[in-house]
């Protein structure tokens, strides 16, 4: 029947599933509050044209829309960073502040895509009002302790700055067109389609070359140094030097395993405007962290503030522990089951264990037959008589 189906891209998330990711949620808040994080939860509707008439806007189809009673078009939270940004330019006077959450966001995938997750669970963090190399240094060594708070134990935080491809891009002549196809060929380590791109807009062979060496520009710190011999582009060189400065601060910070350096990457929201990072797996086909710096967003909701952050794709983290063999799955509850006459007395004795920190449940049961059938399902149980009480 249709009504037992969802829609596509939405799942129920059923018990087992639901504790484990309350499990990591809970440990992810704990650590953020410690580090000084205050927690925020942005509105889940808002005004259409907060996204959509503003510099750096959302394309239309990627936003659950509907009418409000007024008339007006409002859309499912499709975004969490600009949703902060907005409350920071509007709401928050005093900077700096670090804010984080845990929220959903939604995402009107195309129906090529029907199998992408578009109910999106989310935790991350926004610095906000910060800058410098210092700033993104920590952003980043936080990125990956929230990774080994949830219980990852291997990953690696892929490290970018769209500063260098948009350099590298700008001396190649493109137009806006062709620079963000080729940008996507890039990213995609597809060098002979942006080859073909570059020959036919008539980019020098300099130029050229150094953007089709991108593709392979990945690896250890030592790629930064080879950035560098490849272009004499200011932005591009600025971009390599900010690199390099996070980089002497991560080692210093004891993070140089964790992280490696990708020129080529290229984010897919237009928003970033600095460094930018991802958490990768190798069990996963797909980033369980994203984020980086985007300097000029709130300037889109009239302030500006330079600011740096990421959002952990929650479910996918899951799933890279389920297949990094990381599950430990918990004893179930004790289960008590009351003898007839004693059901107030197993009601004591229940609120009597969960203030002691005890996971515990009442039975619906009684008596003999209601223990026998509690233990054939596997319970451990408790059988509470009015003596034992």
């Amino acid at each position: 029947m249709a009504y037992q189906r969802l829609p596509a891209g939405v799942q129920d998330v059923l018990p087992r599933e639901c504790r484990l990711l309350n499990n990591i949620t809970a440990r992810l808040r704990g650590r953020l509050e410690r580090c000084g994080f205050e927690p925020i939860q942005p509105a889940a509707l808002e005004y259409y044209d907060g996204y959509a008439d503003i510099a750096h806007a959302l394309p239309q189809e990627s936003m659950f829309k509907m009418t409000d009673t007024d008339g007006r078009l409002v859309v499912l939270r499709p975004d969490m960073t600009l949703s902060i940004a907005r409350i920071a330019a509007t709401k928050l006077p005093a900077l700096p502040v670090r804010l984080s959450y845990v929220a959903d966001k939604w995402s009107l995938q195309p129906a090529t895509s029907a199998a992408a997750s578009r109910e999106i669970c989310q935790a991350g963090v926004e610095c906000l009002g910060e800058e410098g190399a210092f700033s993104d240094a920590q952003a980043i060594a936080l990125a990956v302790e929230c990774l080994k708070e949830t219980g990852l134990n291997d990953f690696i935080l892929d490290i970018g700055h769209v500063g260098y491809l948009k350099g590298m891009l700008e001396d190649c002549g493109l137009g806006e067109e062709d620079a963000e196809r080729v940008a996507d060929y890039i990213n995609a380590k597809d060098a002979l389609n942006a080859e073909r791109i570059l020959t036919r807009a008539g980019a020098g062979s300099e130029a050229r070359n150094g953007v089709l060496a991108l593709p392979m520009l990945f690896g250890g710190a030592e790629v930064l140094d080879r950035a560098l011999a490849l272009t004499k582009n200011p932005q591009a060189l600025a971009a390599v030097a900010q690199l390099k400065e996070v980089n002497r601060l991560l080692v210093q910070m004891g993070y140089e395993s964790y992280i490696c350096y990708d020129l080529g990457a290229v984010k897919k929201f237009s928003y970033y405007s600095g460094i930018v990072f991802t958490g990768l797996v190798r069990e996963m086909g797909a980033p369980v962290l994203s984020g980086g710096r985007y300097d000029d967003l709130a300037d889109d909701f009239g302030r500006h503030i330079p600011a740096v952050g990421f959002a952990m794709g929650l479910k996918r983290i899951l799933v890279a522990l389920e297949r990094q063999g990381l599950i430990t799955e918990e004893e179930p509850p004790l289960v008590l089951v009351a003898a007839e006459g004693a059901e107030g007395a197993a009601y004591r004795r229940l609120l009597e264990m969960v203030r002691g920190g005890t996971r515990v449940r009442l039975s619906p049961l009684r008596g003999e037959e209601g223990r026998r059938q509690e233990e054939l399902n596997g319970c451990r149980v408790l059988y509470i008589t009015e003596e034992e009480a």
